[in-house]
């Protein structure tokens, strides 16, 4: 008797959910407690090791986190040293790419995440315009063709521009440039790229901000117009357009170090000891 009571009594409780939209409490994994209180960097065989007190930092599955890069390895070691009394690990983009790369659970080589980013030429979202409204419409072709401009000259490529509904593929000759310049880059660089890529929508923007043709800020306002234009008619949810924003600069901010930091052709001044 008792075991049919509470069998009906939840049921009363899912349909009150679907009729009244009742949510039941969720539960979370507790976040992790700091465990160390000094981080540092050391270098062994040519690499660069981050040190939590007197252990070596490991990745999710269990090798030793070593980078390439001194400046990565400060500033990975940065992120852990900003960590309060609990670790927030979705807030270091850093460790989570460099462990992305060490542990490639995917098995993804560079060739392959370089053809992977040529996809987002044809879906890009400059190269994607909208025809309605014509506000927008002007907004589109006054903000993001200097950009596609400046991409055809630095690169010697031709873009195909195209409606939303008629979507275009781009010359042979613009993949054949691109694929070129992609794969110049080591396992490091292209999962950085990859990783603004997908955050910003746009392998043209992620390129841009690279090349410093435009900030991280302007590169995610100009992959954001569509929606900040239409938050200025019919406005924004209270905070969430905002966080959406904070967070998706984070994310651009990262990946861009994180090319950065993993191409030769940085030069940077950096000590080992963080504190």
């Amino acid at each position: 008797m008792l075991s049919a009571t509470v069998r009906s009594l939840g049921s009363v409780c899912c349909v009150r959910s679907l009729l009244f939209g009742c949510t039941t409490k969720r539960f979370y994994p507790a976040k992790r407690k700091r465990f160390y209180k000094n981080v540092s960097v050391t270098q062994s065989e040519g690499q660069f090791e981050v040190c939590l007190d007197q252990r070596k930092l490991k990745t999710p599955m269990g090798k030793v986190f070593t980078v390439p890069s001194e400046g990565l390895a400060v500033a990975v070691a940065t992120e852990w040293d900003a960590q309060g009394t609990e670790i927030n690990q979705h807030s270091m983009h850093l460790t989570a790419l460099s462990n992305t790369v060490l542990d490639n659970p995917s098995n993804r080589t560079q060739e392959a995440i370089a053809k992977d980013l040529l996809e987002f030429l044809e879906s890009d979202t400059l190269c994607c315009r909208m025809q309605e409204p014509e506000e927008l419409a002007v907004l589109q072709h006054q903000k993001w063709d200097p950009v596609i401009q400046w991409y055809e000259d630095r690169y010697n490529v031709k873009l195909n521009v195209a409606s939303e509904v008629l979507a275009d593929t781009m010359p042979q000759e613009t993949y054949d440039t691109i694929l070129r310049h992609l794969s110049s880059y080591s396992i490091w660089g292209i999962t950085g790229i990859q990783y603004a890529t997908e955050s910003l929508k746009s392998l043209i923007l992620t390129q841009a901000t690279i090349d410093r043709r435009v900030t991280v800020q302007e590169g995610v306002a100009l992959a954001r117009l569509e929606t900040e234009f239409q938050t200025s008619r019919w406005g924004s949810v209270e905070w969430a357009h905002d966080l959406d924003r904070e967070q998706v600069q984070a994310r651009v901010s990262a990946a861009i170090l994180f090319v950065q930091l993993t191409s030769a052709s940085s030069s940077i001044v950096t000590k080992k000891v963080v504190s």
